[in-house]
């Protein structure tokens, strides 16, 4: 499954995309020995990264032709995270221009680990290449 855009810092972490639809989405990551923290638990953030990714993409399930930018975000860490993780997100509610999302993160017992809720701004999204106006690709979905 695709995310529908190229996040290279997604790649990056090697986040595989489960689910993305109806408001709702599922991303599975094995996190690898240079994620960890001086804790030999998974850095804070990239969970904090994980339910970001995880939430934006419940938000973009029901538009998929639209970006979203994260506009703020709240974390409860719970417990460590280890070995392989699971972030499931959802959409509470939406207006026009706005969603309203939340995400867990799951590790292989099925504990949650994480939680979060976040609002993300819907956006067009724009050009993307060497000729764009946009050579941050700052409008392209977290």
């Amino acid at each position: 499954m695709e995310f529908g855009v190229d996040i290279p810092f997604v790649h990056h972490l090697g986040f595989e995309l489960v689910k993305f639809e109806g408001g709702e989405s599922q991303i599975d990551y094995l996190t690898r020995p240079e994620h960890l923290n001086s804790f030999n638990v998974t850095h804070g953030g990239a969970v904090m990264t994980l339910m970001d990714v995880t939430m934006a993409v419940a938000a973009r399930s029901v538009q998929k032709e639209m970006g979203v930018v994260t506009i703020e975000m709240k974390t409860t860490f719970m417990q460590p995270s280890r070995g392989k993780l699971s972030g499931k997100g959802r959409l509470m509610h939406r207006t026009a221009t706005m969603a309203f999302v939340e995400a867990t993160v799951y590790d292989s017992e099925g504990r949650a680990c994480a939680h979060s809720t976040g609002t993300f701004k819907y956006v067009k999204r724009l050009p993307t290449g060497p000729s764009s106006a946009n050579p941050l690709n700052v409008i392209s979905t977290d």
